[in-house]
């Protein structure tokens, strides 16, 4: 693991460990980002986080350093990280496929809007929820999404 310490959560971070803390700080920031960009504009939150920039880098930088993460207790955050992303771009993927023929059948637009600020709202607390975890020196939680 290069030198990794698998300290104990909450144990302070040395070496090559610290560097990988605050890797991860990074991407939590860069998600974080995504979403107070998305609210800046007029686009639909939910889309911009799944296909906006920082949150391209963000999952881009999960897949380069995930191995280094392996086997210590910011595994957790790799994975959580991950999880948020493709999650949030699934469910904004399929719930635009559905919306656009609701759409042209009259459906109302409120309905689709609804669901896509369901999938921000949970953006907000998956990022928020992992970023306090990793401040307290903590693994991210354990969830199925």
């Amino acid at each position: 693991m290069d030198g990794e310490s698998n300290a104990a959560p909450g144990a302070p971070a040395i070496g090559p460990q610290r560097g990988l803390v605050q890797y991860t700080h990074l991407i939590y920031a860069l998600h974080a980002l995504t979403v107070v960009c998305a609210f800046l504009t007029i686009a639909l939150p939910a889309l911009r986080f799944a296909f906006c920039l920082p949150s391209l880098i963000a999952i881009i930088m999960n897949y380069l350093r995930r191995a280094q993460a392996q086997g210590s207790w910011l595994e957790s955050h790799f994975s959580w990280q991950i999880r948020t992303f493709w999650y949030a771009w699934l469910w904004t993927v399929v719930t635009s496929i559905i919306a656009i023929p609701l759409l042209l059948f009259g459906v109302s637009f409120w309905l689709s809007l609804g669901v896509f600020v369901l999938i921000v709202l949970w953006v907000m607390y998956r990022v928020w929820r992992g970023w306090m975890a990793l401040r307290q020196g903590r693994p991210a939680p354990l969830s199925m999404v």
